[in-house]
């Protein structure tokens, strides 16, 4: 089964947004053994969007489209598929008793642009969408398939996941892959793939595939084979092996989220924990709470972003900053040490660092950042230096105080990395 994605947008060729649904799909069609031949990009022009169908339906089994299906004016892929199957709009009752119930569960009144989401091209099937008012469609041409989706990614994500990736294996029924994915974080894909050289060798050569998948602050590693039961075997215990090698690293397998992952933890050992932060600004706290049942485990936070506060409510002594400077060991240490003792917690996580883009120094240059551990037996400090972009910089210290505290919880020498 060939596939072509056609995004549709001025948006995505100028640069305002990024095509993100490109990716999420090219990656949930790989999984089911689709070949993904190209990635087409149009203007919201009639002529343009009705060349790439043209050029993907002559060229592939499967077109999916993107974009254009809202209620403004510039939104005319829907004419555009009539234009290309010869057929008309026609008013479908069910989107429309559908368009209704969005609005009034709102209160918002309904204009005449929304009624017209009702209508679509007459030869086609629609696809619920229920976080959204404008339907997905699956038009079918001599054998072959395009379906065409809204381009807002959660709207798109649940028509293909509801919808369209049950039906194309039912229609073409491609071999799927069987994969696992391993989840690390605070080491670079050629650092991994250094030290995992031997295995990865000996992987390829039995048909394992091995794709690095990076992103800020941490990679996944897809393990992938044809589906028998001897390659099955073969994953599972290479991924052991991997583990063994990398146990700082690796924090998870499949979807896990390191939150999750480190709020497990804390809840199997009936600990608690809190955060002293100062150049992530509370975003580890908000990290911590934004799972579901976090309030077990996680007491509360100082934001000490000033030295003032550092002081008087964490109680860094003045000394210790004048004698070390705010970003040190010797003060995330007390702040991490300190904050422990006054939020009454089992483990306290603590950061003080330069997130840019100004403020660096030669000593410690932008993106520099100490993070710190405290807990019942011991209090750990470690430096880490990241990048210049200021964003970036607050979500990798934010990963990586987690995976800090992870390694400490679960006892993992940090020392050997």
């Amino acid at each position: 089964m060939t596939v072509e994605i056609i995004s549709i947008g001025d948006e995505l060729l100028i640069g305002q947004t990024i095509n993100t649904n490109l990716t999420w799909m090219g990656e949930q069609l790989s999984l089911i053994g689709a070949d993904v031949r190209y990635n087409t990009v149009v203007q919201d022009k009639h002529d343009d969007m009705l060349g790439a169908f043209k050029v993907a339906m002559g060229r592939v089994d499967v077109v999916l489209v993107t974009g254009g299906l809202g209620p403004t004016k510039d939104d005319i892929t829907k004419q555009v598929l009539c234009d290309y199957f010869d057929t008309k709009l026609v008013k479908n009752e069910e989107v429309l008793k559908h368009v209704r119930s969005f609005f009034e569960m709102r209160k918002r009144p309904m204009l005449d642009v929304n009624i017209q989401q009702a209508e679509v091209p007459e030869k086609s099937t629609v696809l619920f969408n229920k976080f959204g008012t404008a339907p997905g469609m699956w038009l079918e041409e001599a054998g072959k398939v395009l379906v065409s989706m809204p381009g807002v990614p959660y709207e798109m994500k649940s028509i293909m996941s509801s919808s369209v990736l049950d039906r194309l294996k039912e229609i073409f029924n491609p071999e799927a892959l069987y994969y696992k994915t391993i989840q690390t974080q605070g080491i670079g894909e050629s650092y991994i793939a250094e030290r995992i050289e031997a295995i990865e060798t000996k992987m390829r050569s039995e048909g394992v595939a091995l794709a690095y998948l990076p992103s800020p602050g941490g990679v996944r590693l897809r393990l992938s084979v044809k589906p028998t039961e001897e390659l099955k075997q073969a994953i599972s215990s290479y991924i052991v092996q991997i583990a063994a090698l990398l146990p700082q690293y690796v924090f998870g397998y499949g979807d896990a989220k390191l939150t999750e992952v480190v709020g497990a933890d804390l809840l199997s050992m009936q600990s608690t924990v809190s955060t002293v932060e100062s150049c992530t600004g509370g975003a580890v706290a908000a990290a911590l709470t934004s799972v579901a049942g976090s309030s077990s485990y996680y007491m509360g936070s100082i934001v000490s972003y000033s030295n003032e506060i550092k002081i008087s409510q964490v109680g860094v002594k003045a000394q210790t900053i004048e004698d070390h400077g705010v970003v040190s060991k010797s003060v995330v240490e007390e702040m991490a040490t300190n904050g422990r003792k006054k939020l009454g917690t089992d483990y306290c996580v603590a950061l003080s660092g330069i997130a840019g883009p100004d403020g660096g120094s030669e000593e410690n240059p932008v993106g520099t950042v100490w993070i710190g551990v405290a807990g019942p037996e011991r209090v750990i400090a470690k430096k880490f230096l990241f990048e210049k972009d200021r964003q970036r910089n607050i979500r990798r210290s934010v990963l990586t105080a987690l995976n800090l505290l992870r390694c400490e919880l679960m006892k993992i020498n940090i020392e050997k990395s």
